[in-house]
């Protein structure tokens, strides 16, 4: 009987043992997740403001891009414009003519062009 009662003790002083082994296991779990959700809510903020900021950019680049081919575009037509060629072939759709020429208007000129075009 006296070993009985030493065992029981000793039984009883394990199970507590792992009892508060589990405990303290659970506990570490959820402090390791609680330390998890912290971070993630601190680094929410910033990572969010980095993925809005980079598609901000991607968005001014496209505009860029566009901006400048649009400048490109009216530098060539500026250019056509201030030649000589383009000032004369405007002038003469407005009817100018030069000094000394004469302004001849000719009418009919698709049907002439579809009677002999047979």
């Amino acid at each position: 009987m006296q070993e009985t009662q030493r065992l029981v003790p000793n039984i009883g002083w394990r199970v507590a043992r792992v009892k508060r082994q589990r405990r303290s296991g659970r506990r570490l779990r959820w402090l390791a997740l609680g330390v998890a959700v912290l971070l993630a809510l601190l680094y929410y903020r910033p990572v969010h403001a980095y993925i809005h900021t980079h598609r901000t950019l991607d968005a001014r680049a496209a505009e860029v891009r566009a901006l400048t081919a649009r400048k490109h575009r009216l530098e060539e037509r500026l250019s056509e414009i201030r030649s000589g060629a383009t000032l004369v072939r405007g002038a003469r759709r407005l009817g100018l003519v030069k000094p000394g020429e004469h302004l001849f208007i000719v009418r009919g000129i698709p049907e002439w062009r579809r009677a002999h075009a047979r």
